[in-house]
């Protein structure tokens, strides 16, 4: 009985002494999925070209992958995050005749994605918003009457600027920030056109061969992303009085 209070004691102590460190900052690192529903949308889409075509703007989906690195004040916190995977379109051509649906034609943007994320947490929910930078890797279109396969990365930039608004809740780990599970729901809109001039002109435009004025061709992500994150460690004071130092977690 003796030994029973002893181990309390010490299990009570050691419990007192984490939470009495006062970290002014702490670190964390994590792995990133999303997933979600994509569109390239372009407002003349629907416009008729010399050939008399019109299409529709459809969703498609996309899934991406990466890592994020994270620096922490009290609720709030910066985050770096860096995924890759692909982004796509879907466009139906309108059959004139009978007024139904012709073909679907699928373009597919693989692209590299770095975000700088301003995040509040409070209560186990966040809330997050910020800029969106896009590397793109390659763009692919596919024509589904003929099933062939064209890369058509010259018609597109090589690089876009969007933005992101999200927010979630934490479904995992313990709230000393070693590690934690975190389910939430991502909003995405690129504000550049990503289709280049050489993709702009009248007669061959991309994504679809639309007809009238030019218009800008934005890319828009919205689904749910997981994030699972590990404390790396901070800076703090490991105990009252002492000068702070960094702390692993």
């Amino acid at each position: 009985m003796k030994n029973l209070f002893l181990l309390l004691a010490v299990s009570l102590f050691m419990s007192s002494d984490i939470h009495s460190q006062k970290m002014d900052f702490w670190l964390d690192a994590g792995l990133k999925i999303q997933t979600g529903f994509t569109a390239l949308y372009n407002a003349n889409a629907t416009t008729a070209n010399a050939n008399g075509e019109t299409w529709d703007n459809t969703l498609a989906t996309g899934t991406k992958y990466g890592v994020k690195l994270g620096m922490n004040f009290n609720y709030t916190g910066v985050s770096l995050d860096i995924m890759q995977g692909k982004m796509r379109g879907k466009f139906q051509k309108v059959d004139q005749a009978n007024g139904g649906t012709e073909r679907e034609d699928e373009v597919t943007v693989n692209a590299t994605d770095i975000y700088l994320l301003f995040r509040n947490a409070k209560h186990k929910g966040y809330f997050e918003i910020g800029p969106k930078y896009s590397i793109i890797n390659d763009v692919k279109a596919t024509n589904s009457s003929s099933a062939e396969v064209s890369n058509v990365s010259d018609q597109f930039e090589t690089s876009n600027l969007g933005a992101v608004l999200g927010f979630g809740t934490y479904i995992l780990g313990p709230e000393d920030g070693r590690f934690s599970g975190i389910l939430g729901f991502r909003v995405e809109y690129g504000f550049q056109d990503i289709v280049n001039e050489v993709g702009r002109t009248e007669g061959s435009r991309v994504p679809v061969n639309y007809g009238g004025e030019t218009a800008a061709t934005n890319s828009i992500f919205a689904g749910i992303v997981f994030e699972f994150n590990w404390g790396i460690g901070g800076v703090g004071q490991a105990r009252c009085g002492e000068r702070s130092k960094f702390i692993w977690f």
